[in-house]
């Protein structure tokens, strides 16, 4: 059965601790200009493709839940010549990020502050070049794994997005999550290209991955490309 766009159900946090004020001002001052427009149901009922010519022939790469940022804003500042995406619904994350990028005064970042879903409802076909899933939520109970987003619900509509040939990158450090990503991705029309625990050359820990190493889960890394 197709899913409905309209009765989607979304699991996670909106918010977390009481923002610092000067997070309420980068929310205020900064989220609106780098806010992709033509997203949310309200600004494109129709859902119609989004219009990515602003971006002229840059590759265009995208971040799945970018937790505090780290990660995005580095890609961001190593290869200005990319237009990168980061989606993230967590509003304590999305402070987080503002902060970054001002400090970092990167120009290549453009955000969509909600559920990944809404985003590739509206992306062209094949525009993606990259994409990243950095220590995505767990959903540790075998009852909620079908909310992980290595299932065929979103992979089959990130597969649609992507470039033939582009590259999807997955980092956890949860044992299962790998189980089910080797499972599931393949059957999304990717190949696998490589997997273990030695990081992509361009790699930026973060704060999640700290909290692992510390904890003693050790983390895996793993590479695919969009078949075809």
């Amino acid at each position: 059965m197709t899913e409905n766009p309209e009765r989607r159900n979304f699991y996670g946090r909106i918010r977390g601790k009481t923002l610092r004020t000067s997070q309420k001002t980068y929310l205020a001052e900064d989220l609106g200009p780098l806010t992709l427009p033509g997203v949310t149901r309200e600004e494109n009922p129709a859902r119609s493709p989004l219009d990515l010519g602003r971006f002229g022939a840059k590759p265009l790469w995208l971040e799945v839940g970018f937790g505090g940022g780290e990660h995005l804003v580095h890609m961001a500042a190593r290869y200005p010549e990319v237009e990168i995406l980061g989606c993230e619904p967590f509003v304590n994350g999305i402070a987080m990020l503002l902060g970054k990028i001002r400090a970092a005064e990167v120009g290549n970042l453009h955000l969509h502050p909600g559920d990944v879903r809404d985003l590739f409802d509206v992306l062209p076909d094949a525009c993606l070049s990259k994409v990243f899933l950095n220590y995505p939520d767990p959903w540790p109970k075998a009852r909620h794994h079908r909310r992980r987003f290595v299932t065929q619900g979103y992979l089959t509509a990130l597969a649609r997005c992507m470039k033939p040939g582009a590259e999807f990158r997955v980092a956890t450090d949860i044992a299962d999550y790998v189980r089910q990503t080797l499972e599931e991705v393949p059957q999304a029309g990717f190949e696998l290209v490589a997997e273990g625990d030695a990081p992509w050359e361009d790699w930026f820990s973060t704060r999640y991955e700290q909290k692992a190493l510390r904890e003693g889960r050790p983390p895996h890394y793993l590479t695919f490309r969009r078949a075809g």
